[in-house]
């Protein structure tokens, strides 16, 4: 990727010396390019709950084996059964639960799967940004990861009719430009960083932007528990159930401190019967409680941005329908 010269000189973004050579604008420089803000947790959450919810799902499908040339039936009709089998058996236990949810879904997905990727907005969850392929980011030149983040939000826009207003990254991976890119589209969120357990302003180089996080954890994710690769030292080494008791633990805290709990899932992991069943009874547990909103991430981040400090409302956008003209065409997308 075309890094940015160091402070200190040399070529990429450390230069020739190791960190413990750099001087203080070289690594406080790193640090604050993108930092936490402001705090965005309301006063109260709608209806007087006591906690909110919000549920998402990484629909990567077979994107991760295309990204990486992997193109034998093994590891496709892996990722085949998250759109095949369990985005259906989702889909219905969140209907049971009335819990609407974000799909993040890479445009490459939405092609292949369009019926499905509909299907996400006709049963009342939320599309949202997820790369085009999976792509690693932080390997990309500036110019191909900004067009590659439009294609995405265009594409989605084309199959589902529901113009994506947030993002979250492929691999929560953030590049030195991918916050500026998320600005210049006008995207009212981010889902990819960790600074804290609740919703906060991003800042950028010490400027509040107006973009919401709504942070992600490993916690959280069912990937570290349950991802498995015959190839490589990835092994699920957590049972099931002892991932429901540390999400529930997640919750219960979540619910007295007046939070927010997160969770991300992918279908192709979460959507296998053992462990669907581990997301049922969450999701029980969740509703025998009073006071829970569940919430897509765009309705959390709307949310907050409206009772914050007025800079915050005052810098979230709708995002532009279309790429600024200077971008050039993109793939259109099609029916899979």
């Amino acid at each position: 990727m075309a890094d940015e010269p160091s402070r200190t000189g040399g070529e990429g973004p450390h230069g020739t010396e190791a960190p413990w050579q750099w001087d203080e604008p070289t690594w406080r420089g790193h640090v604050e390019r993108v930092r936490a803000g402001r705090s965005l947790v309301p006063d109260a959450w709608p209806g007087g709950a006591r906690v909110a919810v919000a549920l998402s799902f990484d629909s990567d499908h077979e994107t991760p084996a295309l990204r990486d040339g992997e193109v034998r039936p093994g590891k496709l009709a892996q990722g085949e059964y998250g759109s095949r089998v369990a985005a259906p058996k989702i889909l219905r236990l969140l209907e049971r639960h009335n819990a609407p949810a974000t799909f993040f879904m890479p445009a490459v997905s939405a092609l292949l799967h369009p019926e499905e990727a509909r299907s996400y907005v006709a049963w009342g969850h939320e599309i949202g940004i997820h790369g085009w392929i999976h792509e690693r980011n932080m390997q990309l030149p500036p110019d191909a990861e900004r067009e590659l983040q439009l294609r995405s939000a265009d594409t989605l826009e084309q199959v589902t009719g529901a113009r994506p207003v947030g993002i979250r990254t492929p691999s929560w991976d953030f590049s030195d430009h991918t916050l500026r890119i998320i600005r210049d589209m006008g995207l009212l969120y981010d889902s990819s960083l960790m600074a804290d357990d609740d919703p906060y302003e991003l800042v950028e180089n010490g400027e509040p932007t107006g973009v919401v996080e709504i942070p992600v954890e490993w916690i959280r994710d069912d990937a570290p528990y349950f991802m498995m690769d015959r190839y490589a030292g990835l092994r699920p080494y957590t049972p099931p159930r002892s991932v429901l008791g540390i999400w529930r633990d997640e919750f219960d805290q979540a619910y007295r401190e007046g939070g927010v709990f997160q969770l991300t899932m992918h279908p192709h992991f979460i959507g296998h019967r053992s462990r669907l069943v581990v997301l049922a009874e969450l999701l029980d547990h969740i509703a025998a409680h009073p006071g829970v909103w569940f919430t897509t991430h765009a309705d959390l981040a709307r949310h907050v941005a409206e009772r914050a400090h007025p800079a915050v409302a005052s810098h979230t956008t709708t995002p532009s329908p279309r790429a600024p003209a200077s971008e050039g065409p993109r793939t259109p997308a099609h029916g899979g």
